[in-house]
């Protein structure tokens, strides 16, 4: 009879354990509506008109390459020297500081180049400014027939929630979609929500925002399928991430507490 009670109890106490964990485990897992967690569930055989390649226009604080060739290779070398010379501070992917070679828009909107002195940036387009830059050298017989080239030095869209690395993505190519940041972020996490994705920007010294919905095939004729440079895309998490979380935080103590006493309870009893 002793050891069959002792045995009963031992059991009684095994199964004790193997229930507080269940329990624990339980409250940690959450329901994820699977087709919300599939990018274009919608999507049928067929094809997209692609939107448009957002026009770019010149900001303040953009850093600018312009590298210049023209028949005499040593008056553009003067050129070239004063742009290598020109640096300010940029971010990189890692956002480490570094120094990077260019010409600063300042707060005015100007640019100093060498020979021309305050030239307007802001507002234009590369190739505007490519077309004024190119006639100044020419008015003023710096240069014979000069060819300009103007890229962005500071060309980086930022990524932030629930993706696998939140980060903020050079862009030398100066174009990029939503879809190609968030591969480089290391995609959405299974808690994203993935039909509420905000991307933020500035547009005439003004915040807008567009909320965009992945799950639809919508989003290969937005406005915002091609990022500009310095928009962020804020990724939410969805309603299971955040009831697990909250179960988590408000159900955890008690339920450890309670393995603890159950444990404890099972040695007395087993011994």
């Amino acid at each position: 009879m002793g050891y069959r009670k002792s045995m009963a109890r031992h059991q009684w106490g095994q199964s004790i354990k193997y229930f507080i964990v269940l329990i624990v485990l339980f409250s940690c897992v959450s329901c994820v509506n699977t087709k919300k967690a599939t990018y274009f569930s919608d999507q049928r055989n067929g094809s997209f008109e692609a939107p448009a390649v957002p026009k770019l226009l010149i900001q303040t604080n953009d850093l600018l390459s312009i590298s210049v060739s023209s028949l005499n290779p040593e008056a553009s070398a003067v050129f070239n020297q004063a742009n290598n010379n020109n640096s300010a501070s940029a971010n990189n992917t890692t956002s480490t500081t570094t120094t990077a070679s260019g010409f600063l828009v300042d707060g005015d909107g100007n640019i100093q180049y060498p020979f021309l002195g305050k030239v307007k940036a802001a507002g234009l387009t590369k190739e505007e400014l490519k077309d004024n830059l190119t006639k100044a050298l020419v008015d003023k017989k710096l240069l014979v027939d000069p060819i300009l080239t103007v890229r962005y030095l500071n060309f980086k869209v930022t990524v932030l929630g629930e993706v696998a690395h939140p980060t903020v993505v050079t862009v030398p190519s100066e174009r990029i979609s939503l879809l190609e940041a968030i591969g480089l972020a290391g995609d959405l996490t299974i808690y994203a929500q993935r039909d509420n994705v905000l991307v933020i920007r500035d547009e005439d010294g003004k915040k807008v925002t567009q909320r965009l919905n992945l799950n639809s095939t919508e989003l290969f004729t937005s406005p915002y399928f091609y990022l500009k440079s310095n928009d962020v895309v804020y990724v939410e998490p969805n309603k299971s991430k955040v009831a697990s979380t909250g179960r988590s935080q408000t159900w955890l103590p008690i339920l450890f507490s309670a393995l603890s006493l159950g444990v404890i309870v099972a040695d007395r009893l087993t011994r």
